[in-house]
């Protein structure tokens, strides 16, 4: 429910922040709240992750009141939808849901008894998040056409039927009561491990790109919502194609050729965009980068079960999951610093994934 709450959200801010105001104007707000969004992550990852990771359900209760803290700033949204107060609350929004990501990341180990069950549960996670997403999309743009503020209110009772039933998860889920041991900090140091790490945030990083330059690039072309709201939609239908196919891929092919594989993908695919330049072509583009971004999740978590057999997986997909974070932030950042045209991002995406595949290929 969470998603379908994002996918509402975005298409409401979509047309807010980026369809209703003045491109200056749009760009100069999200990129204050972009670039201040880096702060809060410094804290969560030195401070506030390790300490609800020691506490008895404090992972379950964080993502429950982050669901009814988002539920408020999108009604509070409603009421200055037209005014400034919408950007701090966006801002909010976008914190809360971070938040909520690496709190997820932590707690799906410790709901599975083995890592068998874990790359079952990531992929039926990600499959479900591609049906809601999918099918939330549709529903939230024809509110946004009949009312601004119903595919709002949508969102808000997606946050808050998602918080409710983060309560009925126990309350040891993503409990860590020691410290790293020495055998789980030299196999985290373990080089395989490094240059997937490396390679996991350079997909995220383009997956945060590509959101963002559509958003802005699109609000120039005629029904310029509509076709972003497909751009989602289609994003979402390859998260969920990837996530279907993704975890047999893991279990028969090299979690390393995966990896490189889809970085491979992801720079073909944006260097023959940008030769096109259209919409489509954007589109198909950002479906190839969330659908390979989803594999190449699943190939990261499988590098991370085989290479760190004695690390607690609760504690690093935490931390990892706020470094992805950190990559997909600065993606949407570079999107809204220089606000490209079509091809010229679509190439961006392609020679930054260029670059990261020789990284990954040479680099160990």
């Amino acid at each position: 429910m969470m998603v379908a709450g994002e996918a509402a959200l975005a298409v409401s801010l979509a047309d807010s922040l980026f369809l209703s105001i003045s491109p200056d104007a749009a760009r100069s707000k999200v990129l204050l709240f972009l670039a201040f969004s880096f702060a809060p992550f410094i804290v969560l990852s030195k401070g506030i992750s390790p300490f609800l990771d020691r506490v008895p359900g404090g992972r379950r209760m964080t993502v429950f009141i982050v669901g009814l803290l988002r539920a408020c700033v999108v009604l509070a949204m409603t009421r200055y939808l037209q005014s400034l107060a919408l950007f701090p609350l966006a801002f909010a929004s976008l914190i809360l849901a971070k938040v909520y990501q690496v709190s997820r990341s932590a707690m799906t180990p410790t709901v599975v008894s083995g890592d068998n069950e874990l790359m079952a549960a990531n992929g039926k996670f990600g499959r479900l998040t591609g049906i809601v997403g999918f099918l939330a999309g549709g529903p939230a743009v024809l509110l946004q056409k009949i009312n601004p503020n119903l595919s709002l209110v949508m969102s808000a009772v997606a946050f808050v039927f998602a918080a409710t039933m983060t309560l009925k998860l126990p309350r040891h889920v993503a409990a860590v009561t020691s410290k790293a041991s020495r055998a789980e900090r030299e196999e985290m140091s373990a080089p395989e491990i490094i240059r997937a790490g490396v390679a996991m945030s350079s997909l995220r990083a383009t997956g945060g790109f590509m959101m963002l330059h559509l958003a802005f690039w699109l609000r120039n072309e005629k029904a310029g919502l509509a076709w972003f709201a497909f751009a989602l939609a289609v994003g979402s239908a390859s998260t969920l194609l990837a996530n279907s196919i993704g975890a047999p891929l893991t279990r028969k092919l090299n979690h390393h050729t995966i990896l490189v594989s889809s970085m491979i993908v992801i720079a073909t695919v944006g260097i023959v965009s940008a030769l096109v330049g259209s919409i489509t072509a954007g589109i198909v583009l950002a479906g190839v980068v969330n659908g390979f971004g989803a594999i190449g999740k699943l190939a990261f978590d499988s590098i991370i079960q085989q290479h760190a057999p004695d690390a607690n997986r609760s504690r690093v997909f935490a931390q990892y999951e706020t470094r992805n974070q950190l990559f997909q932030v600065a993606g949407g950042l570079l999107a809204v610093l220089f606000v490209p045209s079509g091809a010229v991002g679509f190439a961006f995406v392609g020679a930054y994934a260029a670059i990261a595949t020789a990284y990954y290929a040479f680099k160990y």
